[in-house]
């Protein structure tokens, strides 16, 4: 059984024992470990196989350990089919609707028979679920549109594909006159490689004039619903967007309450039931009062429960509600704390510009110095550098260095490793690059045991720095090669080799659970573009985004640093 699958039969163990009312710590216990399993970088299976003690997990203790065993051996927990029996059939399928807690999942399938989400749909319009007391009509309408809502974000999307579309919707609902608070929400804003529906959240004096504007943008393929403070369309690319307006004073609250994460949220709110306080996309009402305090920033909001303030990309429950109650939050890298670009293709092999105008082009962009990376030989189709043409590209580079004003070009290569670990270009010509990024880019289906022994042989390999694109994947195209990550973070802490987080939308590869745990072991990381032309190097952005989701700071990522501490990393 595969990470995933025991990480979703724990969190539905947590949701039935809330709803039955059981201890909290108990329940927390669950999704904390649901939480872990599911960002664990190598399959349990393959750790008990290795005689690995599930216990030495972070957040994994005896009784989750012996739950995870069960269910690798026999496919099924005998604990867990004990509980669901307590419950209707197709709560746990309700509880996936937003909008639908434990509570009134229990009511819809006790009261109304309802055991599935087409049979909840079926319910809803023929008014019986309006009928059940304290619904009502809105309330079912909400229902419904989550509902189809839920369908279509089925079919998630490539951050690559939605940011650059969103970006655009936000720049022209900026420039409305009357707005003043405008970004968006949900899994986008926390950096999800992968994205549903988009969710923008805003404030403005005149609120249904921004409203109107928005349903009439280019992007608009189709208006769904459209009231004076909210909106839904469909946009060209197929997804949906919901625009929602509030109050000045309400925008922080709203912002926190829909950027999540779900996990996140609900640890909020335990939290604050603790205080005695209630939590809602309002504000916070004071449960002995009645009292609601509105927020005009989530720095406020998070004050007011006696928080730090919890960057979007780290909403996640993965501890951080424990560290900003410690007011420990970790300073996590910014893009304007990027120096360089550590992977960069000119047309020297298959990219298509100049090595000049790339160097210029990172200039504009504020960077002190930029890698020059291109293909080696074995890269026949990207036009790879053999040696003659390489030394030649070293000897172009200190041309341009003594030219250039105001940024510094790093002589480098993405140097094949073959199939048997080899690279393909001898030692004596790695020896004298500025930098040696590494990289896997055929023989993609060996066995996992081979390819990581392959990789390693990149490693210790005394001229390699960087270790490119480490799983090789392409979203959406080509699976992740079979490699154990583990053994990989660990010999590139060993061997201080750094790691790249490939920015590059269909790559994102190192993904943010391999970065929160190699970070967690003590590994380094360079944030390489993998630009093939002037125009992706503002791809940027996405890895940093990566590495702001794996917790890193400035200290763990090489683009950071000086030129000069670079050559000390890599010793050259």
């Amino acid at each position: 059984m595969k990470n995933s699958s025991i990480a979703r039969i724990f969190q539905d163990m947590a949701d039935l024992l809330e709803l039955k009312g059981e201890n909290i710590f108990k329940i927390r216990a669950y999704r904390r470990a649901a939480q872990v399993i599911e960002h664990l970088p190598q399959e349990m299976e393959v750790m008990r196989e290795q005689g690995e003690d599930f216990q030495r997990i972070p957040g994994i203790g005896e009784a989750i350990a012996k739950k995870a065993t069960e269910l690798i051996t026999t496919g099924k927990l005998e604990a867990y089919e004990t509980l669901k029996a307590e419950f209707p059939d197709g709560i746990l399928e309700l509880m996936e609707i937003p909008g639908i807690g434990p509570k009134t999942a229990y009511r819809l399938a006790t009261e109304l028979m309802i055991t599935s989400v087409e049979k909840l749909e079926q319910a809803i319009t023929e008014g019986k679920v309006a009928e059940l007391f304290r619904m009502g009509d809105r309330t079912a309408q909400n229902l419904l549109r989550q509902i189809q809502s839920m369908r279509r974000k089925d079919q998630r999307v490539p951050i690559g594909e939605v940011l650059p579309v969103v970006e655009d919707i936000l720049e022209m609902l900026r420039r409305h006159p009357k707005v003043k608070n405008m970004t968006s929400a949900g899994s986008l804003r926390r950096f999800r490689e992968t994205v549903g529906d988009i969710d923008i959240m805003g404030t403005a004096d005149d609120p249904e004039s921004v409203i109107n504007a928005f349903v009439t943008f280019p992007q608009v393929k189709e208006v769904i619903a459209k009231g004076p403070t909210k909106a839904s369309v469909i946009l060209l690319p197929g997804f949906q967007a919901d625009l929602r307006m509030v109050e000045h004073d309400s925008f922080g609250s709203l912002l926190q309450y829909f950027t999540g994460s779900k996990q996140h949220n609900i640890i909020l709110r335990t939290k604050a039931q603790k205080k005695g306080l209630k939590l809602s996309d309002y504000g916070i009402t004071d449960t002995t009062t009645e009292v609601l305090e509105k927020f005009s920033t989530e720095e406020g909001f998070y004050h007011r429960l006696g928080l730090q303030y919890i960057p979007p990309e780290i909403r996640e429950d993965q501890g951080e509600i424990e560290l900003a109650e410690a007011h420990a939050i970790p300073d996590i890298i910014n893009p304007e704390d990027v120096m360089s670009d550590l992977h960069v293709h000119s047309n020297w092999s298959d990219g298509a510009d100049s090595i000049e105008d790339m160097a210029l082009w990172a200039k504009n962009l504020g960077y002190r110095y930029i890698a020059i990376t291109d293909h080696s030989r074995g890269r026949g189709i990207a036009r790879g550098l053999t040696e003659e043409r390489l030394m030649r590209q070293i000897q172009e580079i200190h041309r341009l260095n003594q030219n250039l004003k105001g940024i510094r070009i790093l002589s480098g290569i993405e140097v094949d490793i073959r199939a048997d670990g080899s690279l393909d270009m001898p030692d004596r010509i790695l020896a004298g690059l500025d930098i040696v990024i590494a990289a896997v880019h055929s023989s993609f289906n060996q066995s996992q045991e081979k390819m990581t022994r392959r990789i390693i042989s990149a490693i210790e390999n005394p001229h390699v720095d960087v270790i490119g694109h480490p799983t090789c994947r392409l979203i959406g195209e080509r699976e992740p090669t079979e490699v154990d990550m583990e053994t990989i973070f660990n010999a590139a802490v060993n061997h201080r080799k750094a790691l790249e987080i490939n920015a590059m939308p269909d790559r994102l590869d190192l993904k943010d659970i391999h970065v929160y745990r190699a970070r967690e072991l003590g590994a380094m990381f360079a944030i390489g573009t993998d630009a093939h032309n002037r125009g992706q190097l503002t791809l940027m952005r996405f890895g940093v985004g990566i590495a702001r989701r794996g917790w890193c700071e400035k200290k763990h990522v090489l683009n950071c640093m000086s030129f000069e501490e670079i050559m000390t990393f890599t010793r050259r």
